[in-house]
């Protein structure tokens, strides 16, 4: 079994569910009449909830059909990068995770890479568990473009940025957890003049990119997100939602409340600095949240929707997908069925993720309450903006390297939105999505 250092922790956990074997075996090139296992490919960080989740499925699916669950923990890249090889291959899964969006999910579904769910949506009724901006993003049409006809995908749980803060370094310097965009922008002052870098943000990875698409989201409505993420208008690159956001980024780092030095840190060197107490204020995914509830130890903290958000960046999560050349789709989709069950769904609400089919009123810790709470409030006013990078492949590290620049003082704001401009377009381009 091939595990990358960084994500190695999966295997102390899956061991712990159920057995695992090398990789390779129970090849899928012929049909078991009964198979000893199926096989699962997953990039999901392994203290999520979801992925906790996932893991006690395997338990229970074990338990039910006797059959057994082979995980393979592989990093987001390689599934972004050779997705399309792997699963044109004899080699291909029985279930994968999938990033959900036109660029990812949508190149394979139209790629006819993935296999057609309609008739296990209409045998489990999964259409009444996974509903609206939750099955959009699973549901692709011919061209690949999402919130289509067909369903490719299921979402078992969601995720969303939130702002998480340090309350102990908020009350040492006497500063108000802030609840409005004015407000978070005077303690970042308040806190460089203290001499504290406020906000943690990697730009070598995501962590910058994001924190724009959030500014971004404070002035967007729902036709921008409509242009942006399915095609119904040629994007506005002078927009307010845009240019706000580039300039925002721009003037933190001039300010300090964003250090230059994060041209140099991933997502793990900011979210290990975070749970050290090194920093105030960090946006970063629901998908951190059971581990800031596992591992924070030194101070209480609290986190919210970034201050006076008009959209919420965000959505379903990612998506469990049958590859078309799994020989054992009628277990795959059993196991898809267990990870939808009330009982499952609960117990990714308890361990810090956001179950999109839970009992609400079975989860019984208080900070995953709030934050179920606080997404499907938010998801039930169509607030959810899915992520910028998702209208084609190339974004996903395209538009990290133009904020990268950003960052480090090499480009200007004109200079960032023309070069995401250019990606943006080629992207599409090549998707053939642009006529």
């Amino acid at each position: 079994m091939k595990i990358t250092k960084s994500l190695g922790a999966a295997l102390a956990l899956a061991m712990s569910v159920v057995p695992l074997v090398a990789c390779g075996s129970n090849s899928n090139t012929a049909q078991e009449e009964h198979p000893s296992s199926i096989k699962i490919w997953y990039y999901e960080e392994p203290s999520s909830g979801q992925a906790k989740g996932w893991l006690k499925a395997a338990d229970i699916f074990t338990k039910k059909t006797g059959v057994k669950v082979d995980f393979e923990v592989k990093s987001f890249t390689q599934i972004a990068q050779n997705g399309s090889q792997f699963l044109n291959s004899d080699e291909a899964p029985d279930v994968m995770e999938s990033n959900r969006g036109n660029g990812s999910a949508g190149v394979l579904s139209s790629e006819k890479l993935l296999t057609d769910l309609k008739p296990y949506v209409e045998k489990y009724g999964w259409d009444r568990k996974v509903k609206g901006q939750a099955a959009a993003v699973g549901k692709y049409d011919d061209r690949g473009v999402m919130d289509g006809d067909t369903w490719y995908g299921i979402s078992s749980y969601a995720e969303m940025q939130r702002v998480y803060y340090n309350k102990n370094l908020f009350d040492k310097y006497g500063i108000a957890i802030p609840t409005s965009f004015d407000e978070f922008t005077a303690a970042l002052q308040k806190f460089k003049d203290n001499g504290v870098t406020p906000i943690a943000a990697d730009a070598q990875e995501y962590g910058v990119l994001w924190l724009w698409w959030q500014l971004a989201m404070t002035k967007a409505d729902t036709a921008f997100i409509d242009d942006w993420q399915l095609y119904k208008h040629k994007v506005d690159w002078n927009s307010e939602p845009l240019t706000f956001a580039t300039n925002t980024i721009k003037d933190w780092v001039d300010k300090g409340y964003i250090s230059r030095n994060a041209t140099g840190m991933k997502a793990e060197d900011t979210t290990t600095a975070f749970i050290k107490g090194d920093y105030p204020i960090y946006q970063t995914g629901t998908w951190n949240q059971s581990r800031f509830m596992d591992q924070i130890k030194g101070f209480d903290w609290t986190a919210a929707i970034f201050p006076d958000a008009r959209k919420v960046e965000g959505c379903a999560g990612n998506l469990l997908v049958i590859p078309e050349k799994s020989k054992r789709k009628d277990l795959a989709a059993q196991y898809i069925d267990v990870v939808l069950s009330k009982e499952v769904q609960n117990y990714i609400g308890n361990e810090g993720g956001v179950p999109v089919a839970a009992d609400t009123k079975a989860i019984t810790n208080p900070k995953s309450r709030d934050l179920v709470d606080e997404y499907t409030k938010a998801a039930a006013a169509n607030r959810m903006s899915y992520y910028p990078d998702y209208p084609a492949p190339n974004l996903t590290d395209a538009m990290p390297a133009a904020l990268q620049g950003l960052v480090n003082g090499t480009k200007d704001p004109a200079q960032v939105l023309k070069t995401i401009h250019k990606n943006y377009d080629d992207g599409v381009s090549q998707l053939g999505l642009n006529d």
